[in-house]
């Protein structure tokens, strides 16, 4: 499965070769994806399953009330974080010599890290700006793409010299 991916992410890449490296035009097609996948989800949950209705909980210790872009974000994260690793190790970040296990706390701080920028520019470009949540969502992502970029290469998939 793996080699297949691979050669289909490197079928692309003859006409970017001479801006990009092929381990970043490999991230982007991967980080690509997952982010569109996301995107995705994040519109299937907030408009089909969620269809636009806040979640109200009765759970103690957690908020009354979750709001319908913030509640389809959290299921897009869990869907997008399990995705996203599994492309990063075994398709962009191969080289890495940390262990698995830490790889994936790594990954996840990165992520908690793009969570907590996300959600606080959820809030102020829909409840704010009055931004339609799945353009919020795109505009967030791509924002995220560049600092995610640098974080996993030299923190959570490190290569040690």
């Amino acid at each position: 499965m793996r080699k297949a991916l691979l050669k289909l992410i490197d079928f692309f890449y003859p006409p970017f070769s001479k801006y990009i490296s092929l381990h970043t035009f490999r991230y982007i097609a991967s980080g690509g994806s997952t982010t569109a996948a996301g995107i995705v989800i994040y519109y299937i949950v907030y408009n089909w399953i969620l269809k636009q209705q806040d979640v109200h909980l009765n759970i103690p210790f957690l908020p009354k009330l979750i709001t319908a872009p913030i509640a389809a974000f959290g299921i897009e994260t869990v869907i997008t974080f399990i995705i996203g690793f599994t492309l990063n190790k075994y398709l962009v970040f191969t080289k890495s010599t940390l262990k698995g296990r830490i790889q994936l706390f790594r990954y996840g701080s990165v992520v908690a890290t793009n969570i907590l920028i996300s959600y606080a520019l959820l809030k102020v470009l829909i409840e704010s700006f009055g931004f339609y949540p799945t353009v919020s969502k795109v505009i967030i992502s791509f924002l995220l793409a560049i600092f995610s970029y640098f974080s996993q290469k030299h923190f959570s998939f490190k290569v040690k010299k």
